[in-house]
């Protein structure tokens, strides 16, 4: 059987054509809840100590072995200046797969996942350039909720991730 995900066609604006929607895992930063395609996600772990690296930017964590990989770990929290960058039982590192790379990144806690369809999506408001929004693919909406729905691989491989050598424009 083949996964409603996977059998949508991709829109160039990376929107989905047809009826099919298209799965998120939802998780929280702080007081928002945000959202990526559940196809970048490889697992979901409990926060575990990592090995720092010197002189990397604050948002780096460090690195985890990860059954034999070497896996970057960012804190979404610092990156995006949201919450209090506290670790607590509920904190969790989720384990992703952008561009051929694995790559973790720290959230408050992972909510769910929840399937849009693109008429769910609206575009991201513009603001001042002082807000950066060139990773928010758009906003989500189900019932009450609010999503801020991000390009993670967009996100992860931009060059001041500084997580990849030849980074995606």
């Amino acid at each position: 059987m083949v996964h409603a995900a996977q059998a949508a066609s991709h829109r160039p604006d990376g929107g989905v054509e047809g009826s099919y929607a298209q799965e998120y895992l939802t998780f929280t930063l702080g007081e928002e809840e945000y959202a990526i395609d559940i196809l970048k996600v490889q697992e979901i772990r409990g926060y575990d100590a990592v090995t720092g690296i010197a002189h990397a930017p604050p948002f780096i964590k460090g690195v985890i072995n990860l059954r034999g990989t070497i896996v970057p770990i960012v804190d979404l929290r610092i990156k995006f200046g949201v919450g209090v960058v506290e670790y607590t039982p509920f904190t969790v590192t989720i384990i992703l797969n952008v561009g051929g790379r694995v790559v973790g990144m720290v959230v408050d806690s992972v909510s769910d996942v929840l399937a849009l369809d693109a008429s769910q999506i609206l575009p991201a408001p513009d603001f001042s350039s002082a807000l950066d929004t060139r990773y928010i693919h758009g906003l989500g909406s189900i019932d009450t909720r609010m999503l801020i729905v991000v390009d993670i691989e967009k996100l992860m491989l931009s060059p001041d991730m500084a997580l990849v050598d030849d980074p995606v424009h």
